[in-house]
């Protein structure tokens, strides 16, 4: 599945070791906007924090996510985890300013004879 939103909030790292070795995880916080209206959707980046690094508040990105729901004591949970994440827009460096140039002469110069106008080798 994928979605675009704003990042809303980025949230702390929480770290650890299992058995199978150190994990790392951390939440970000998305604004989806739906018509009109706006839904918050808190997506975990497990093991990524190349992809955590680049995101920055404000800005709106493509998320492509996984969805599980699990059973725990009768009650229902489920997680959303992404797996990769992309810039919706590509930032568009600022055009350079046109810098201002004199008119060109429309003139032709006057030369007072041919010897003077062709001054290149045979």
């Amino acid at each position: 599945m994928e979605f675009e939103g704003t990042v809303f909030k980025i949230l702390p790292v929480t770290q650890g070791t299992s058995a199978r070795g150190a994990w790392q995880r951390q939440d970000v916080v998305f604004d989806v906007p739906e018509g009109s209206f706006s839904n918050k959707l808190c997506v975990t980046f497990f093991n990524r924090p190349d992809d955590v690094a680049k995101l920055k508040e404000g800005l709106t990105y493509k998320v492509s996510i996984n969805l599980r729901s699990r059973e725990y004591n009768g009650r229902w949970y489920t997680d959303i985890t992404a797996w990769r994440v992309q810039a919706a827009q590509p930032e568009m460096p600022e055009p350079a300013p046109m810098p201002d140039f004199a008119p060109m002469a429309t003139e032709e110069p006057a030369y007072t004879s041919h010897a003077e106008a062709d001054d290149l080798p045979f």
